[in-house]
């Protein structure tokens, strides 16, 4: 049995019998290992310090949970920034690849497409060892160095002088602003009480969905008028910004790591219980993700949605300027407005969320109690059929060349449906799996949803000459009706799911 110790400082891992990190966490530990395990996972050995890594009582002013709300709330505001500017990055450039080709005088497609692309390949590879080193070294000191790192390599990027060192340091500058996409759940759950976490949670979602639409806009401007190298100088002014708030306002919420730090301060020994155990720590630490999508169905399952949600993005972002230039014979320059639509869907369903989700989660916990992570799902299962029902409203409004308007409202549509997708699940796996192993969660789930949005637009362009634009945005509304039952079958059967300890189907 943990220790009363153990207990407070991982928030209330269970007995012997227990299946579950938390009250409600679907974290197998058949197959990741014991409690003990968990608990060395968080730097935590009961059988060397049973009664010091703990917070001093409720009310320990060290604890995250317990600063004063304008700092709390800074550290979320931050990660947020810091997210959106990621991702604006992302397809920022897009309309000044063709700019770039033309300078070092490359006619290849395919290395046009890489230097968008590669970018979010870096996403897969940073994410996939960022999250682990939180849980080993804390938040702060992979934001901080990444963030260092970010502004580098963005340099890097503005000054290159041949396509290959582009496309290095694009590769390298997506690796490093891949901190935010893992680590901000888990900052969230650092500081953020449970019930007002999907408040917060936009915050963080409005990078990954509404950056990539608002990106090429803004790039377009300012390819046309400055240059593309402007779109990174631009990018690096934003960074300087951001690193002045961060060094004035930024700072460690991992408790694992607050507690060891205080337990140094007060001069436990607590490296005896550690020696040795860093690289097996960490080569554990870094498969965690992949042995989640590999023994938690719901994590599978929902970084599976997510990816077909956030590629079926990609794949309208990458098409958007030859149907509507092809369709409707619009400009180049004017051909970027049609991103406007899925962003002002985005926008919508992100303020919606944030005003309904917490009644709901409220309305439900006076109803039953308690709250619980599967409270967070049903604006999930109730507007996820937008996506589907936008993507065929789209593809046939340009097939048969309806007016503008048509097609763009349904993107609008589309967008509502994918951040109801990807928000409520965000903060299911954050509460599910908490501050300890969310992060491991969401690597899992972003890995997937950036090799998605990395690869599936590159089916587009064949899917839509082989299938027409009615027929090919009608296959993939249809693969969006084979998961509509997903949220329905968690919200009802996700509790008890967890519950039984089952991390295999």
């Amino acid at each position: 049995m943990p220790s009363k110790a153990t207990q407070a400082s991982l928030s209330d891992v269970r007995g012997p019998d227990s299946k579950t990190l938390r009250d409600s966490t679907d974290f197998p530990l058949d197959s990741l290992g014991t409690p003990a395990d968990i608990e060395r996972d968080a730097g935590i050995d009961d059988g060397k310090n049973p009664d010091k890594l703990d917070w001093d009582g409720p009310d320990d002013p060290e604890n995250p949970q317990n600063w004063p709300a304008y700092k709390r709330h800074m550290q979320v505001i931050l990660v947020a920034l810091i997210t959106l500017v990621n991702n604006l990055a992302m397809t920022m450039f897009a309309p000044g690849s063709a700019e770039l080709m033309a300078e070092f005088h490359s006619t290849s497609e395919t290395i046009g497409s890489l230097t968008v692309s590669i970018y979010v390949l870096g996403f897969v590879v940073g994410s996939s060892v960022l999250a682990p080193l939180s849980e080993m070294y804390g938040r702060f000191p992979i934001y901080s160095t990444s963030v260092f790192l970010y502004a580098a390599f963005t340099i890097g990027c503005a000054f290159a002088t041949n396509i290959g060192s582009f496309i290095a340091f694009r590769l390298l500058a997506g690796c490093a602003g891949s901190c935010t996409l893992v680590l901000c759940g888990g900052t969230l759950a650092d500081v953020i009480a449970k019930e007002n976490q999907g408040r917060w949670m936009s915050l963080f979602v409005l990078g990954p969905l509404a950056g990539p639409v608002v990106g090429p806009i803004a790039g377009g401007f300012v390819v046309q008028s400055i240059g593309w190298r402007w779109i990174f100088r631009i990018i690096l002014i934003a960074y300087g910004i951001i690193m002045v708030l961060c060094i004035i306002f930024l700072r460690e919420t991992y408790g694992p790591v607050i507690l060891r730090r205080r337990a140094v301060r007060r001069g436990l020994d607590i490296k005896s219980s550690q020696s040795g155990t860093s690289l097996s720590k960490f080569a554990n630490d870094i498969l965690r993700p992949a042995r989640l999508l590999i023994f938690s169905p719901i994590v599978l399952l929902l970084s599976l949605y997510a990816a077909f949600a956030f590629g079926l993005q990609f794949i309208l972002f990458t098409t958007f300027t030859d149907v509507f230039m092809n369709q409707y014979h619009w400009s180049v320059g004017i051909s970027g407005l049609a991103y406007i639509g899925l962003g002002i869907g985005m926008f919508g369903a992100v303020i919606v969320h944030t005003v309904f989700a917490e009644r709901i989660v409220r309305t439900r916990a006076a109803k039953n109690g308690t709250s619980k992570p599967e409270d967070r799902l049903p604006l999930m299962a109730y507007m996820a059929p937008a996506l589907p029902i936008g993507m065929f409203w789209y593809g046939w409004s340009v097939d048969k060349n309806l007016h503008w308007i048509v097609p763009e409202l349904a993107t609008a549509v589309v967008g509502v449906g994918i951040v109801f997708i990807m928000m409520p699940q965000m903060v299911y796996l954050v509460q599910v799996f908490g501050a300890e192993a969310g992060a491991s969660a969401l690597a899992a789930n972003t890995f997937l949803r950036y090799i998605a949005g990395a690869f599936l637009p590159l089916a587009g362009p064949p899917m839509y000459e082989r299938l027409g634009l009615g027929w090919g945005n009608s296959l993939l509304g249809f693969l969006g009706l084979a998961f509509i039952p997903l949220p329905w079958i968690l919200s009802i059967y996700g509790e008890r799911f967890r519950l039984s300890g089952k991390g295999r189907m």
